[in-house]
């Protein structure tokens, strides 16, 4: 997705659709299912939608014709989006597609008046606690379930470890966390401030892990989110810079042999009415 001031590639989006496809929670998915509504007929607003990936992973599992509003501030993201369609839905059900360029860290109360379901995915992390607050607001005031997936939590896991894996996690969640022209980010500590936050309201949460597993079959997403991961670590803490050189030649050469295995660890929350 993208907010002000971050933008992502769709290099990026392409390569890590299928991790992402293959770590998302199904359970929670099989209880919106259950939610389907009164009228058979989905209204899906995606927050932040990037270039569809959502759509194209739940579209096909819900049954019901759907029509999908995809939300985003890069017209170029939304082009693909618009053109890359999803579904079929699970019975054969039509499914269409309106995107809108829009800011979603700005929604109003009333924004998502209409929708029978909204979801996100990689959102909460990037966020700051007014932005998150107004999405939440949006969202719970639109009276219908919530599905958020693939939220970082802060933990990662290397094999075979190093001594220094954990310094660079360190400086990356930091990184995360880090303050912006529009406030201090949220970073790993969306998903408990989430849960918190909508805690205090007539809603009924479910939180689910959603890791990435990756390894020799998934080379490409690995080494892509290495130098991210570690490049980030290394701007955050200008020490590691002595280090990090090394640490990442090493790693990368890993992952390209196919030696190198990360688990990335994500929640999904889904948010349902009482």
């Amino acid at each position: 997705m993208t907010t002000r001031g971050v933008r992502v590639s769709t290099e990026w989006l392409a390569v890590r659709e299928p991790a992402d496809a293959a770590a998302r929670a199904r359970d929670l998915v099989e209880r919106l299912r259950t939610q389907r509504p009164a009228t058979g007929r989905w209204v899906i607003h995606d927050l932040g939608c990037g270039t569809g990936a959502v759509g194209r992973w739940l579209a096909p599992l819900l049954p019901g014709p759907q029509r999908w509003v995809l939300h985003d501030r890069d017209a170029d993201l939304l082009e693909i989006a618009a053109c890359a369609l999803p579904g079929p839905a699970a019975d054969g059900a039509a499914v269409t597609v309106e995107v809108r360029q829009s800011d979603i860290t700005r929604l109003e109360p009333g924004g998502l008046a209409g929708a029978t379901l909204i979801t996100a995915s990689a959102l909460l992390d990037m966020l700051t606690e007014s932005e998150l607050a107004r999405v939440i607001s949006a969202g719970v005031g639109a009276g219908c379930p919530i599905l958020l997936t693939l939220s970082v939590i802060g933990r990662v896991e290397l094999t075979p470890a190093e001594p220094l894996d954990r310094r660079v996690a360190a400086a990356f969640n930091a990184d995360q966390r880090r303050a912006t022209e529009r406030g201090r980010l949220l970073g790993p500590e969306a998903v408990t401030w989430t849960v918190e936050q909508l805690g205090r309201l007539d809603v009924e949460v479910l939180v689910r892990p959603s890791p990435w597993r990756l390894g020799a079959g998934q080379r490409d997403l690995l080494v892509q989110w290495l130098t991210g991961w570690a490049g980030a670590a290394r701007e955050q803490d200008p020490e590691l810079a002595a280090e990090a050189g090394a640490y990442m030649r090493r790693r990368q050469a890993q992952a390209t042999a196919g030696e190198l295995r990360a688990t990335v660890h994500h929640a999904d929350l889904l948010v349902s009415p009482r």
